[in-house]
């Protein structure tokens, strides 16, 4: 009774877009992955290519790719000279405290009602 029940609310249509959608989401995902795994070979690719057009010496192993604490260096000293940039601040914060004048529409004792008195 259950899935007679299911399947009045559920119709074809609706499954084909689910397993449409479900489909697409995966096939995106994984076209995102294999890009992002290969994106050091392609850059190292085209970087192989401007070499050959300059008649510049390609080396056999992989001497340009950088390993992750080159990275870790190069991100760090990047980090460390843009802070520099930035200028000193006294860090004195000036509170000003703004007086308003009173209004009865911003008074909430007006709106707020003891339901109690009434019983």
């Amino acid at each position: 009774m259950l899935i007679l029940s299911l399947q009045a609310i559920i119709s074809t249509n609706e499954i084909v877009i689910a397993v449409v959608g479900y489909v697409i989401v995966f096939v995106a995902l994984l076209a995102l992955y294999l890009l992002f795994q290969n994106l050091p070979r392609l850059m190292y690719l085209k970087l192989r290519k401007g070499k050959t057009k300059k008649g510049e010496a390609i080396p056999e192993t992989d001497e340009i790719m950088q390993s992750g604490e080159e990275t870790a260096a190069i991100a760090m000293a990047l980090m460390l000279y843009l802070e520099e940039m930035h200028d000193e601040e006294s860090g004195v914060l000036t509170i000003r405290k703004v007086s308003k004048a009173y209004s009865p529409w911003s008074s909430k004792i007006y709106a707020v009602r003891n339901q109690f008195n009434r019983i």
